[in-house]
């Protein structure tokens, strides 16, 4: 089977999950490790001496390659043993972070405390911030991530809800990022030595069906992994443990895989079936794309045509999981929509004939702006044509146009947004034309000449004179706490016009 990437997900019926391992923190991180590297430069930083880690993957390497845990469990034991003996050293503020947790009443080695540290920070190839622009997008279509990483690079893509250890088991499968080897937020949790993997195994059971029961529903995608990853074969065995090879739910299971490889320097894009070796069970068929072209991935996975989006669907198990826990809600089943009074939370349940449900007004478009942007929510934008916006009405249009073509309103809506700005800037070129051209909002905040009255003003003014960066702006609104009034609004516009316009 050889079958482009686009047509592939164009086939999925159901929101995909993603299979996230260290190659997507690599490609996008400079702060990244795979595993190997990660033990290797802590070996190095308590020996000052490489031959030391070459000597433990020497001590413990077998026919199936390196046992990375036991060579971890010796680092921790070596790293603890010289923080605790040099309690002021080196690592003098890995022992504070220590302490401090054992007065909170929390544990955990040093060596994870360190392994925390090193990856803290999310510090961006620059390179490669369009595409993860493009990886972003995808979060409209995606159900949910696993993940092996300790990093926090998807969560804060996706702003996704990380879960980890037994929170996996009461979890919303929607919007949710399963780290199954823990987080650098919760070090206590971090899965890395042998004695880590014994306890996980052990404690794993019930997370285990969790896993299972998603991958039964939803296609899978792996990204980050080889295809001869360890946690790829584990997780592949451990399926098929359940599930007869030979079984209708087996080639489900099977169709649903897709496995992404990367091949430096390849452009790629078609789909082929692959023969993976599992141990006690026969040859499994999975699909594979090796490839060094994400942003098409990127692109088919956004472009997925559904029903309704995976965000919509979490916010619907979040109202339901709030009508569970009980609490100030008001609860109306019906299929007549005009028979409910107001209520912070509507359920409603009944036929497509009878309820009608157009998902953001104009208003709420303004307040999710950037998310819609972000997004690339076409689907969604479908609804501008049934808005009516006034003349003297803001509304955001330049980027909106630029994400769906088949606006019809496209044209006459930039014109409008485009007249309303210049009226306005026009009203305060009195005011403001004297001042100097200020090239970042903060001189305008700590500008003791404008008034805080007229500090939205001032902002207006030099963006549309364009003496500040959109970027800079961008920052300033997404911070803004009232997003319902007009200086929002107005601010939003001429950012979308000047970021986004044609001119």
């Amino acid at each position: 089977m050889n079958i482009e990437i686009k047509d592939f997900i164009q086939q999925y019926h159901n929101h995909p999950i993603l299979f996230i391992g260290t190659g997507i923190s690599k490609r996008y991180l400079k702060n990244a490790y795979t595993w190997d590297s990660l033990l290797e430069k802590i070996a190095f930083e308590i020996s000052n001496n490489e031959e030391y880690y070459l000597s433990l993957k020497y001590k413990f390497k077998s026919d199936e390659g390196y046992d990375y845990p036991q060579i971890a469990l010796q680092i921790e034991n070596e790293f603890d043993s010289i923080a605790e003996g040099d309690r002021n050293g080196k690592f003098k503020d890995i022992n504070d972070a220590f302490f401090k947790l054992l007065k909170e009443g929390s544990e955990t080695s040093r060596f994870k405390l360190y392994i925390a540290k090193l990856l803290s920070s999310l510090d961006y190839i620059e390179d490669k911030v369009e595409e993860l622009n493009e990886f972003k997008k995808t979060r409209k279509n995606v159900s949910s991530i696993v993940t092996t990483n300790y990093d926090e690079l998807i969560e804060s893509t996706f702003d996704f809800i990380p879960l980890i250890g037994n929170s996996i088991l009461l979890s919303n499968p929607y919007g949710s990022v399963y780290k199954i080897h823990g987080c650098i937020q919760e070090p206590e949790k971090i899965v890395i030595t042998s004695t880590d993997y014994e306890y996980f195994d052990a404690k794993y059971e019930l997370i285990r069906a969790q896993l299972l029961s998603l991958f039964i529903h939803n296609p899978i995608i792996f990204i980050g992994y080889s295809i001869e990853d360890k946690n790829i074969k584990k997780l592949l065995s451990t399926i098929f443990t359940y599930v007869n090879p030979k079984s209708e739910i087996a080639e489900k299971i099977r169709n649903n895989f897709l496995l992404i490889e990367y091949e430096e320097g390849s452009s790629n894009t078609l789909v082929t079936e692959y023969d993976v070796k599992l141990e006690d069970f026969p040859l499994i068929k999975i699909n594979k794309l090796k490839t060094d072209d994400f942003s098409t991935l990127y692109q088919s996975i956004s472009e997925l045509h559904l029903p309704i989006s995976a965000m919509d669907i979490r916010k619907v198990e979040n109202i339901v999981k709030e009508l569970h826990e009980g609490g100030e809600i008001k609860v109306h089943i019906t299929e007549d929509l005009d028979k409910l009074s107001n209520a912070d939370k509507v359920l409603a349940i009944g036929s497509s004939k009878t309820i009608k449900y157009e998902y953001q007004t104009a208003n709420e478009m303004m307040k999710n702006y950037f998310d819609i942007v972000e997004e690339a929510n076409k689907q969604l934008l479908s609804l501008v044509d049934k808005h009516r916006i006034t003349s003297t009405q803001y509304f955001p249009m330049y980027a909106f146009a630029l994400i769906n073509e088949n606006i019809s309103l496209s044209e006459h809506l930039k014109s409008q947004q485009k007249n309303i700005l210049e009226n306005a800037l026009d009203k305060l070129g009195v005011t403001f034309n004297a001042i100097n051209k200020v090239t970042t909002i903060e001189a305008i905040l700590t500008d003791e000449n404008i008034s805080q009255s007229r500090k939205d003003d001032a902002i207006f003014f030099s963006i549309m004179n364009m003496y500040i960066e959109p970027d800079d702006l961008e920052g300033y609104l997404k911070k803004y706490e009232n997003k319902s009034t007009t200086g929002y609004r107005r601010l939003l516009c001429a950012y979308d016009l000047i970021k986004y316009g044609e001119n």
